[in-house]
């Protein structure tokens, strides 16, 4: 088993500390964390939608929208992490529907409810990724779809009963965006987000592969017989797994190891 701890060093830091520090749309945290609110001049504009459970953007500035959002209909929308992070970092302003302003408070409390199928540890997660120049999205959710239509239900990956339509394509399209969401389980190993490299081509249109398909283990580590279901699932798409505890993020991956025979 190979194990990498970023939870204080990145093979990507060498490459966000030579970004462009005046950059506000896309700043990056080289440590990790973001220990407080940040403020900027331009900050965008969101309304939360509750039978979604995500914020839909009404007014983008920054182009941080190249690598964040959703996009259905030519309306972004963005998941509660994407939502709290924006906001903990100054880019984002979000109303409810009366065009009241919810506080950073408030946002965490909807996401302790556990009705946007994110938790704690999960938003940490991104939050880790996000703040090191990765590009992150929800697995088995496309960043952007024609035909797609935005439906009331729960943006959830438990896939519950309080989960019925929230992205859905046309009926018999076998890979409805509700299907995706509805057959995502919160289990003890579950695939949590794509992750890409820094890539200034990104494109939600065309992301291409992930650099590596996330999973969060919350409890006990995978066995083999997962790690190996995993392999055939995934092909040559890499993946790892990641741990969260007491606040300190760290992934791990596995390799296959051959001992030689001793005479």
């Amino acid at each position: 088993m190979g194990s990498d701890d970023w939870g204080s060093c990145s093979d990507n830091e060498d490459y966000l500390q030579d970004r462009n520090e005046d950059d506000d749309e896309e700043d990056c945290y080289s440590s990790g964390f973001l220990s407080k609110l940040q403020f900027r001049k331009d900050i965008s504009k969101a309304r939360w939608v509750d039978d979604l459970a995500m914020a839909e953007v009404v007014e983008k500035k920054g182009k941080m929208w190249v690598t964040m959002g959703i996009v259905r209909n030519g309306n972004t929308y963005c998941s509660i992490e994407e939502t709290l992070f924006l906001i903990e970092i100054g880019a984002l302003h979000v109303l409810d529907g009366n065009d009241i302003h919810l506080s950073l408070k408030e946002l965490y409390e909807k996401l302790s409810n556990g009705k946007s199928g994110c938790y704690w540890e999960l938003f940490e997660v991104y939050k880790h990724l996000r703040s090191l120049g990765y590009v992150v999205g929800r697995h088995g959710i496309p960043w952007s779809v024609k035909g797609q239509q935005i439906k009331s239900g729960t943006c959830s990956l438990e896939g519950s009963q309080e989960s019925n339509e929230m992205l859905e394509m046309e009926p018999k399209d076998e890979n409805s965006v509700i299907e995706l969401f509805n057959n995502m389980q919160i289990t003890d190993v579950s695939p949590a987000f794509n992750v890409y490299l820094p890539n200034s081509k990104f494109r939600k249109s065309s992301p291409g592969d992930p650099s590596f398909v996330l999973y969060i283990s919350r409890c006990s580590p995978p066995s083999r017989v997962e790690i190996e279901a995993l392999e055939r699932k995934h092909g040559a798409i890499p993946f790892k797994f990641c741990h969260v505890e007491n606040g300190h993020v760290s992934f791990f991956s596995f390799a296959k190891t051959e001992l030689p025979v001793l005479p």
